[in-house]
């Protein structure tokens, strides 16, 4: 149970950036080098839907605004991976504390996506379309970086995966500081015109 933690934790927090390429990459790490992950991943099928979402999201996630409505569809889809595969992680029985790791890895997903969604809503205000593709591809080098240190040492992993949360979280505070106060000036701007 010891370094179960730490592994639902680095999962929750891949989960809020993309699920689908830690499904797939878990399954992947576990069909081919035997790496403990939840059976279930390993499956043909999951593979092979997780594959085609990772790809899907891979695409949408490089377009600048279609990036931000994707965002808004899995605001509800990455809490709840986070949430699930916390779980499985675990264990498959249900009871009480693994509740409770359901609701922080829900948690942990959840405020991730948040991050990434205030941040990348700045980044598509960008006139030129090369920062969205080098952040989604910086968010995807980041979960795999972070996925694979977590099959070699699960503590390594969660504290990465901390330090990146933080990060992301501090970033998206200033941005949204940074949009309020431009929206104050703007309104300003145009009362003073009036």
């Amino acid at each position: 149970m010891e370094s179960v933690i730490p592994l639902a934790f680095t999962a929750s927090w891949a989960s809020g950036i993309n699920p689908y390429l830690l499904v797939f990459l878990a399954g992947l790490l576990g069909r081919f080098t035997g790496a403990e992950v939840p059976p279930g991943f390993e499956r043909m099928d999951v593979l092979v839907i997780f594959g085609v979402l990772v790809v899907i999201d891979a695409i949408a996630d490089k377009v600048m605004l279609v990036d931000s409505a994707w965002d808004v569809v899995n605001t509800a889809i990455r809490p709840i991976a986070g949430a699930v595969v916390a779980v499985l992680i675990v264990t498959p029985d249900v009871d009480l504390p693994t509740a409770e790791v359901a609701a922080a890895g829900g948690t942990v997903a959840l405020i991730t996506h948040l991050a990434k969604a205030t941040t990348r809503l700045a980044v598509n205000t960008s006139p030129e379309p090369a920062s969205n593709v080098v952040v989604s591809v910086a968010e995807d080098v980041a979960v795999c970086g972070v996925v694979l240190v977590a099959v070699v040492n699960p503590w390594v992993a969660a504290a990465i995966a901390l330090v990146l949360l933080t990060v992301a979280v501090v970033v998206a505070i200033i941005v949204a500081r940074a949009a309020r106060r431009g929206i104050r000036r703007v309104r300003q701007w145009g009362v003073a015109e009036s």
